[in-house]
């Protein structure tokens, strides 16, 4: 963080630690090393995280959370948040739970319901209906100036042959807390899981909020942009970067950002 109040995130869908492969990329053994490696190396002042733990059988949540408590313990210097979906044995094993990491001090932390529709889908041969998600925010001070951060991990609809275009309830959940914060900055980051973004950019851009980036993939298994930063009219981006990384699925996706006024 400079003098000035310049400061960078790091947004990482870290898919709970496991590595990519690209001959077998769902049976890589977890190494969280290489997801530490990768934080490490932006040397970011926030950094927001979606998929941070494996969700295990039944529903199944390990407490206390094993991957962010291991993320604690190796950046000691920073404050962070972390909240789990609500238990559901419907969960599958893939990537649950949001964090915030901060070299700066977090409070008034929220974790908001982002309630999924009961959208049938196909999993190995059984009908499935997708469990809910979750927004999680919290609030920190940088060179003087008050931040809101919110940070959020929205159903892939594309995956259960839909679109979030027609069932939009989570993404207005998470517009009404970006109109909420509208009187000071704010940053929302997250893996948003909207194939075609230019509608997701568009819906949010009405709310008073842009993206950092929009053309460059952030997702390795398909050609999408699925992660993003965005941001409100106080504070400007001064640099943004899509850095390919075999720790996870998704490209680490970084921003510096300097107050406006």
């Amino acid at each position: 963080m400079s003098a000035t109040g310049r400061f960078k995130l790091l947004q990482f869908n870290m898919q709970f630690g496991q590595p990519w492969d690209d001959v077998y990329p769902d049976h890589v053994p977890i190494n969280l090393q290489l997801t530490i490696d990768e934080i490490r190396s932006h040397d970011a002042d926030l950094v927001m995280l979606q998929e941070v733990e494996h969700a295990l059988p039944g529903g199944a949540q390990a407490e206390p959370p094993p991957h962010y408590t291991r993320l604690k313990q190796e950046f000691p210097g920073q404050d962070s948040y972390f909240c789990y979906p609500r238990p559901d044995p419907r969960e599958l094993p893939f990537g649950i739970g949001l964090a915030i990491f901060s070299k700066t001090p977090l409070r008034e932390h929220i974790c908001v319901n982002l309630p999924s529709p009961p959208v049938e889908f196909d999993f190995f041969g059984e009908k499935k209906t997708p469990t809910d998600r979750v927004l999680i925010g919290a609030t920190t001070t940088i060179a003087g100036r008050d931040v809101r951060l919110l940070n959020t991990h929205l159903l892939a609809f594309f995956m259960l042959k839909s679109s979030s275009e027609v069932h939009l309830s989570q993404r207005k959940l998470v517009e009404e807390q970006l109109r909420d914060t509208a009187g000071m900055p704010t940053l929302l980051t997250g893996d948003f899981n909207v194939s075609k973004h230019q509608s997701l950019i568009q819906q949010f851009a009405e709310a008073g909020y842009q993206t950092v980036q929009s053309t460059e993939i952030t997702w390795r298994r398909r050609p999408y942009v699925l992660d993003h930063i965005f941001h409100n009219n106080l504070l400007r981006p001064t640099g943004c970067w899509v850095k390919p990384t075999m720790a996870s699925d998704h490209h680490a996706l970084s921003a510096e950002f300097e107050f406006v006024r």
